[in-house]
Parts: structure tokens; sequence; C-alpha cells
């Protein structure tokens, strides 16, 4: 099926998001693009589950997509929302193995996907690849060993505050005095990201909000980034 002008020049806007093909130009992207399908979802809908077979590698186009994992007691962990221009599960995809997470839409989404054998022939294609999926993989290890340590020595507020200080700078936009996280996010998706329950996650936002550090309206949580900064410190 001949694909569309729109869906044509939203796989390239979104390869130029894109850490991994940043250093493709403009040429390369459009000859790279026919290996790319847009794919659309709609709000809580699974792009994939864990323990499928990691046959695709994804990069969100618009809106955000959740990346969670399902422990044996039964609840569900928040380990990154993503953003337009982030891949998700990229190791997975390398590795030939299952995907280690689940991924769902936050509202209307759409992404691009390309099937591992055609990532594969890209990265021999463009050697300049290979660099964007090593400081991909060393970005990930960071972000994994900061989560580790906030889980392991930070009380619960110094969690939630770190958090919604990254949230914000991957998809906050200013708002007067505040910076507004641009998508929904529940108290409950909060207590998940930092392993927390939902009622002691409540406390703490109402705790913020009372200090003038956060505050919610419209479903959107907008924060005061100095106040939160000066409160980690």
């Amino acid at each position: 099926m001949k694909r569309s002008t729109k869906d044509q020049a939203e796989i390239v806007s979104t390869l130029k998001q894109s850490k991994l093909f940043s250093g493709i130009n403009d040429e390369g992207l459009h000859k790279i693009s026919p290996y790319f399908k847009k794919v659309s979802f709609i709000n809580d809908q699974f792009i994939f589950m864990e323990g499928d077979p990691s046959d695709w590698l994804y990069v969100v186009s618009t809106e955000k997509v959740k990346i969670f994992k399902h422990t044996q007691s039964g609840k569900d962990v928040i380990v990154e929302i993503k953003s337009p221009g982030e891949m998700f599960c990229c190791a997975a995809v390398l590795d030939n193995k299952p995907y280690p997470e689940s991924a769902q839409s936050k509202g209307d989404s759409t992404a691009i996907k390309i099937r591992r054998r055609d990532l594969l022939k890209l990265i021999d294609m463009y050697p300049v690849l290979k660099a964007g999926i090593a400081n991909y993989l060393n970005d990930k290890l960071t972000d994994a060993y900061e989560m580790l340590q906030h889980i392991s020595t930070e009380i619960v507020e110094r969690r939630i505050a770190a958090i919604l200080l990254k949230l914000s700078e991957k998809a906050g936009i200013e708002e007067s005095e505040y910076r507004k996280i641009n998508f929904p996010l529940t108290r409950k998706e909060i207590a998940e990201m930092v392993g927390s329950t939902t009622e002691t996650c409540i406390r703490a936002m109402s705790r913020f909000q009372k200090k003038g550090m956060v505050k919610t309206t419209k479903n959107r949580i907008m924060i005061r980034e100095e106040a939160l900064s000066s409160f980690l410190e």
C-alpha cells in the first residue's frame, strides 16, 4: 500500500527528533524512511506486552507511551514515560530477546516502527548509528542507577520531587510561574514510578501543594522547578 505524504512527513519528522538518528542528514533520513511504518494507538492501548518477541523497534511520534513491568506481587511498576522522539526497549530488539517490559499508549498516540532485521541493515549502512546506540545504552544505565539510588536512599517525598523534575524536563511547558507536565499523570502512576503506595503519594503531593511547590489543573500537574530543586538540595 502506498504511503501518504502526511505519513511520510511524520516519519521523517520523528526521525529528526530521535537522538539515535540525529547523525544522519535530511537526505539520509528521507532515504531510510521507507524502512519505517507509522502506527496509531488509542488511549490505554497496549503496544506490546512483557515477554512478547521483540520484532520491532518503536519511536514515539505524538503523545506519550508508558513503559511498565508487572511484578510477581501483582503490581504494575512504571519504569519510564516516553515522549516524542524517544525509542523504547531498544536493547531487547538488538539482543533479539523478548521485550522486558510492557508498553501502553497514554492518549491517542502515534509511533513509527522498524523491523529488527531492517534496523541491523541500517546500522551497517550508517556506522554513526553505532555511536547513537552506545549513547542510548549509556543513558539508560545512568537513569537506572540514579533511580535505584533514589529508591534505596531517599525518602518518598524526595523521590517524588525528583521524578516530577525529570518529567518536567522531558515533557514540560512554561505556564505562568509554573512548568506544566503536559500529559495526564495520576497519583497512582507517580507512586508506581517511585516504588510507593498511592496513599503515601497523595499525602506527599498534598504537602507540596500547600507549600506552593506544585498544583493540579485540568488533569495536569504543574510544578515550580526552583522550589522542588531547592527541596532536593
